[in-house]
């Protein structure tokens, strides 16, 4: 079993609603966008582990909350056996540079004022790295990112690169600090299909090299099996499904695990497969549903204890977790 790099426990981000005075009189009491409310989970050494689920559901909370870009709530955030939760500022800058994040869009995460060289050279200087290896290291990423001669684009502004150009500056630069946990947010939707494999591949190629433990963030779930060693699905802040990614796409057990996989597009006219339809519009997470999170949409509804009691995200075998009332004893069928 693999060292565990990040566990996660009882996570929670709630957002406070900002209301007018007279909402505020007429409410009498303060309203939180429950983003992520209480999850957990582990991420091994070496290992990608994937988070799934619809927009809105708090993957991206999620990833930003890990490496302390915003503060939780409530729960705990353990880095290699420290609980990071509330690790004041001076510590946690220096605890930085074993971990980073990858976002999703190249052409807001990038400084369109600087020069490539120094966008990538930046995490060094802020770290306190000598001159004298700033270069050198700079050199050596843009090679692995296969920017090549990296001579080219030292001095080249984000604006004449191409997207798939900038994605790779921008793990160039995640991964010049040799991190040791890395958060990537959708680092593909913003990218044309055509380059998509290059930039993943890439990703897995440096992961492997530098043995790096990824939370991989997406709502692609063809490709989070092909990324992922492990993936949770979410739902409203809630983790409702956790295994392996083969458990999870080839065996899904959760009906909304059902649901998002039964509508991924599968290229063979002659496949016959079961629809499973999601009714209605997601809740708000404002006031999200009692009980089960997904049970005001969920085909396999079973009455109360769906409405009433929040099922535990419990083992049904081999690690492969689920939050429902079908495998638990109440509602077992």
């Amino acid at each position: 079993m693999s060292k565990v790099v990040v566990k996660v426990s009882d996570l929670k981000k709630w957002f406070p609603v900002r209301m007018g005075f007279f909402e505020t009189l007429l409410s009498r009491r303060e309203l939180y966008v429950r983003a992520v409310d209480g999850i957990s989970f582990d991420i091994r050494e070496g290992e990608v582990f994937g988070l799934a689920g619809e927009s809105g559901s708090g993957k991206t909370t999620t990833g930003r909350l890990l490496i302390r870009l915003i503060e939780p709530t409530a729960g705990n955030i353990v880095f290699r056996g420290k609980d990071i939760t509330s690790l004041p500022p001076a510590e946690m800058r220096t605890l930085r540079k074993r971990m980073q994040i990858i976002f999703q869009d190249p052409y807001e995460s990038l400084n369109p004022r600087m020069l490539v060289g120094d966008i990538v050279a930046e995490p060094l200087r802020i770290q306190g790295v000598g001159e004298s290896e700033v270069g050198e290291k700079v050199h050596k990423v843009l090679e692995e990112v296969q920017l090549v001669p990296p001579e080219e684009f030292f001095y080249r502004f984000p604006h004449e690169l191409s997207g798939g150009q900038r994605q790779r500056i921008a793990v160039a630069r995640a991964f010049v600090l040799n991190p040791e946990f890395m958060v990537a947010d959708e680092p593909v939707s913003m990218l044309d299909v055509s380059i998509r494999a290059e930039i993943l591949n890439l990703m897995l190629d440096l992961t492997q090299k530098y043995n790096v433990s990824f939370l991989y963030i997406t709502h692609d779930l063809a490709l989070s099996r092909h990324m992922c060693d492990r993936l949770a699905v979410m739902y409203l802040g809630k983790i409702m499904e956790m295994g392996t990614a083969d458990q999870v796409i080839i065996d899904p057990m959760h009906p909304y695990t059902n649901a998002l996989i039964s509508a991924v597009p599968v290229p063979d006219p002659t496949s016959k497969r079961s629809e499973v339809v999601i009714k209605g519009e997601i809740p708000s997470p404002i006031n999200p549903p009692s009980g089960c999170r997904f049970h005001t949409r969920c085909p396999s509804y079973i009455g109360d204890v769906c409405r009433t009691v929040e099922p535990s995200l419990i083992d049904v075998g081999d690690g492969h977790c689920v939050a429902c009332h079908l495998y638990t004893e109440k509602g077992k069928k």
